[in-house]
């Protein structure tokens, strides 16, 4: 399985190991389309991937798509400067059900409550804080971010799983 969803323990954010030059944690503010705070990511550095944490408020319930994307920009409002998904080859393929899929920045949905509040934490195997062991580096030179949909995405239709439209975003700088 590509992704692994865990309520991961805190001694694992204390016991990662990680390359040298690589941050060990990264906090990221998620913002809005007028640029409100909706939210942030934590994004810390383990042995195999990463594990992220996710927190948001004043978004719509119900399930969103929820992506790695390969550009650290965020200024326009709609989002598309932060380019396409996170992707390991020259094609992208999207979608975690998808038995051809090479994208790492796919992950599971997110799911927010009634209230508009919502949280979860996820581990990515294909991707890293540094380019640790061969895996698609979050911090390369332009960066790369974390962008919420509008809907969920269904994990195999191209090319975003139907997740619809960007509606926040956040900035993983880049080195």
């Amino acid at each position: 399985m590509r992704y692994a969803l865990a309520a991961l323990a805190a001694t694992l954010f204390a016991g990662t190991a990680i390359a040298a030059d690589a941050p060990a944690n990264q906090q990221i503010e998620l913002k809005n389309s007028t640029g409100a705070v909706v939210g942030t990511a934590t994004l810390v550095s383990a042995p195999k991937g990463v594990v992220m944490r996710v927190e948001v408020k004043g978004l719509t319930p119900g399930w969103h798509g929820l992506h790695f994307h390969e550009k650290g920009d965020c200024s326009k409002s709609d989002f598309t400067s932060a380019g396409g998904h996170v992707h390991g080859g020259p094609t992208m393929v999207h979608g975690l059900l998808n038995p051809d899929a090479n994208e790492a920045g796919d992950l599971p949905n997110l799911h927010v409550a009634a209230d508009g509040a919502g949280a979860t934490e996820v581990f990515s195997t294909f991707v890293s804080l540094g380019g640790v062991d061969g895996r698609q580096d979050l911090n390369d030179k332009d960066g790369s971010a974390i962008v919420i949909h509008a809907n969920a995405d269904d994990h195999q239709t191209q090319p975003i799983g139907g997740a619809g439209a960007r509606i926040a975003c956040g900035v993983i700088a880049g080195g």
